[in-house]
């Protein structure tokens, strides 16, 4: 069985968020994926099947865990369906276990469908204020404190600066700890401050799935736009930067489709390359 190795996300064809890709997969059962997503050690490994309500099914582990939905392993299946001339250009549906997501195939990226933004706990700053072992009191910007899920829970953490972003030092016992206390994911933290002019810097922290810090994760930055949408910025496309402390710079696409000033589609993009 052929094991894909792509990198999604990546930016000018270098960085990106590196994921496995298993087709063809309807033979496996559970414990052989696990197995497998393990023996790969990337992030997450997507296995592709047969689907009777959609194109195609899709199930994600990360090294752990299975998860519900993921985005940049959805942007490498689609990005190799196409390169593989198995799909062309047009609109797909996959069946997750987050539910049937539309996803959009075009010359130069893949969309996916997200679910519609859910907004959770605010937790004070108090609680998270310990998550990273060289924090300052004050680290933490004005903005929200909160849990939001396109997909997947995350606790988007807003920090001042792109400096004091870059700088901090995950105390990964603790963001296992409030993951697991919050039925999150992992943390979301971003700052305004960018290099690139773009809507904003993020880090991503997730130790509870066995993944210390992702170089690019799309489920949590469309979480990350409806959150900025609804706090920060009325727009309805985001170019968010990530992986850049990890020397693997990526670049991550999120658009709505709006009705009324409302949300009602959300859609996480970019291109993924072959390994």
């Amino acid at each position: 069985m052929d094991i894909y190795k792509m990198s999604s996300f990546s930016k000018n064809e270098i960085g990106g968020n590196k994921a496995g890709v298993v087709l063809d997969a309807d033979s496996l059962d559970e414990a052989s994926m696990m197995q497998i997503a393990n023996q790969v050690g990337y992030s997450e490994t997507a296995f592709v099947m047969k689907s009777d309500m959609a194109d195609f099914k899709v199930r994600f582990f990360t090294p752990v865990k299975e998860v519900d939905l993921c985005g940049h392993a959805t942007i490498a299946v689609f990005n190799l369906l196409k390169q593989l001339n198995i799909i062309k250009a047009g609109i797909y549906h996959q069946e997750t276990k987050a539910g049937v997501l539309e996803v959009k195939v075009n010359d130069e990226n893949v969309y996916m469908e997200q679910n519609q933004p859910v907004f959770y706990e605010i937790i004070s700053k108090d609680h998270m204020k310990h998550c990273f072992n060289n924090f300052m009191m004050d680290y933490i910007c004005e903005l929200p404190i909160q849990v939001v899920s396109t997909g997947i829970k995350d606790i988007m953490l807003p920090i001042k600066s792109l400096e004091i972003l870059l700088s901090l030092e995950p105390n990964l016992e603790l963001i296992k700890k409030i993951s697991d206390e919050f039925n999150v994911t992992g943390i979301h933290a971003f700052s305004l401050d960018t290099y690139d002019n773009n809507s904003a810097h993020c880090r991503n922290f997730a130790p509870l799935y066995g993944i210390n810090e992702e170089s690019a994760t799309g489920t949590s930055n469309g979480a990350l736009a409806c959150y900025l949408y609804k706090y920060n910025n009325k727009v309805n496309k985001f170019t968010f930067e990530q992986g850049y402390v990890m020397n693997e710079p990526s670049e991550i696409n999120v658009e709505f489709n709006l009705k009324d000033n409302n949300i009602e589609r959300v859609y996480v993009g970019g291109k993924a390359v072959r390994i």
